[in-house]
């Protein structure tokens, strides 16, 4: 067998206990190759107000089977970029050091066993079963042939007696085991199998083989997780009504703040009658009609949110998820008007299609952390410092006058006046966003992002999907009850 991790550092063997050798192969599960072989675990971030969850790709496909878990169904039904993290334990906390002890110890006991005279296979066999184990977990049942040909390539009686008769070719199984992985992992991963080529020490090739199989049992779960997510929302909306009926049964008090909500944004009869055109419109489809439209006016006001008013009760379990869209959607309008304002006073900026681009995205990191308007307020003079940095780089690239005192005045004004309600720019700007939302919330055709918004494309779409991805699961588990209630109104 080639061990061409048997280097200078593992030329002389280490006087390790026979006893640790052994904890260290009954006890997988902490060592490197529990990472594949053992019930791998993943985070599944928290939902509204409550932590995250450590769990192991069985247990997740429990949480999607059984649909009684309401709040982790309605967060994977809504949010599109909900995803399986994989699991670290804190730093510091005893378990990483444990876990990391272990890691090391594994590692060094497998280096010295292969180093011996004669070599020692136990560690090597064990680990080449599980990352045939690890494979049964990776491909689908789809995959029978593949799976067939590891589990002979990867027999352990085979493999065990190559090791008796000294003929166990480490390297000819890992190139095997990169060849497997090459034709099932994801797109993404090719590049990171590939480079698994190039490693010599045939411990670190192993070591990062199990890694990468780490990740792509992580792919699988949320690929799992993608494909259940129909499923998840059909049933979650059914199951969240009729447990809200059985409710509605035993509390008779009503939802004031929802009513208050929707009797807000009530659209009046006339706009409802414009609306739906003349005399072929029955009474009870133009009453349909308006109530919906008062609705989705409810909605939109989720993104335009007063303070001062109490968040509606039907949407409690969105409310964290609201509360983020709205600083998004704040964060957003403050860059598109910092980005046009600079545009319309600095002609060589708005000339460089690459320089707009660049700003804007610098400008999305200065606001990053800005969820309010006191966050705002103590950022926005560090956003007109960056832009008048911009400003004078540019000028100076191009041989240009330095910026007049006048103009640079007249910048800084505006564009801290962005910080406030009053900006006509950052009003202009918030109604153009109000109004591609509600647009996007009311069709299903693509609409065009807004003036002003042009280098903040991806965020405005992904903005309003995700609100509306909210707001038309609310509107299928409540929107009997709203229309019961404009008509009652």
């Amino acid at each position: 067998m080639d061990s061409s991790g048997s280097s200078a550092e593992s030329s002389e063997p280490k006087d390790i206990p026979a006893s640790i050798e052994a904890a260290l192969l009954r006890a997988r599960t902490e060592s490197e190759g529990s990472d594949i072989s053992g019930p791998t675990r993943f985070v599944l971030p928290g939902t509204s107000g409550s932590p995250p969850k450590i769990l192991t790709l069985e247990e997740v496909q429990d949480v999607v089977k059984n649909i009684e878990n309401m709040t982790l169904a309605h967060e994977i039904a809504v949010n599109s970029e909900f995803k399986l993290q994989p699991y670290e334990p804190p730093e510091n906390s005893i378990e990483r050091v444990i876990k990391d002890t272990m890691h090391r110890a594994y590692w060094d006991i497998l280096r010295e066993q292969l180093g011996r005279q004669p070599p020692c296979y136990d560690m090597a066999i064990q680990l080449l079963v599980d990352i045939k184990d690890a494979f049964q977990s990776i491909l689908s049942k789809n995959n029978e042939r593949a799976l067939a040909r590891i589990n002979e390539i990867l027999d352990e009686t085979v493999i065990r007696q190559q090791a008796e008769q000294g003929v166990l070719d480490f390297p000819a199984y890992a190139k095997f085991v990169i060849h497997i992985m090459a034709l099932s992992c994801a797109p993404v991963r090719d590049e990171a199998i590939a480079k698994l080529k190039d490693i010599q020490d045939v411990l670190e090739l192993f070591r990062g083989i199990l890694e990468i199989l780490a990740i792509m049992k992580l792919d699988m779960a949320n690929c799992f997780l993608d494909a259940a997510r129909n499923e998840v929302i059909a049933n979650s909306v059914e199951y969240e009504k009729q447990k809200f009926k059985q409710f509605l049964e035993l509390y008779k008090d009503g939802f004031p703040e929802t009513e208050k909500w929707l009797k807000r944004n009530k659209v009046t009869e006339s706009t409802a009658e414009s609306a739906a055109g003349t005399s072929t419109t029955s009474t009870s489809d133009n009453q349909q009609r308006h109530s919906k439209d008062t609705i989705f006016n409810a909605y939109l006001e989720l993104i335009d949110w007063n303070t001062e008013n109490e968040f509606p009760e039907m949407l409690e379990m969105d409310r964290d998820r609201v509360i983020g869209l709205q600083g998004r959607a704040s964060r957003l309008c403050t860059c598109a008007s910092t980005l046009a304002i600079t545009c319309a006073a600095i002609p060589s900026v708005a000339q460089s299609v690459e320089l707009r681009k660049t700003l804007a995205k610098e400008l999305a990191i200065l606001v990053q952390n800005c969820n309010n308007t006191k966050d705002l307020d103590d950022t926005i003079e560090n956003v007109w410092l960056h832009v008048r940095s911009v400003i004078t780089n540019r000028l100076q690239e191009l041989n240009q006058p330095k910026l007049d005192e006048t103009l640079e005045s007249t910048l800084k004004t505006q564009i801290l006046q962005i910080a406030k309600k009053e900006s006509p720019v950052r009003n202009l700007l918030w109604k153009r966003l109000l109004t591609f939302t509600q647009l996007v919330l009311r069709t299903n055709n693509a609409i065009p992002v807004p003036p002003g918004f042009q280098e903040f494309a991806d965020d405005v779409e992904g903005l309003a999907k995700a609100f509306k991805r909210i707001s038309y699961y609310n509107y299928a588990v409540y929107g009997e009850y709203y229309h019961e209630i404009l008509n009652k109104a």
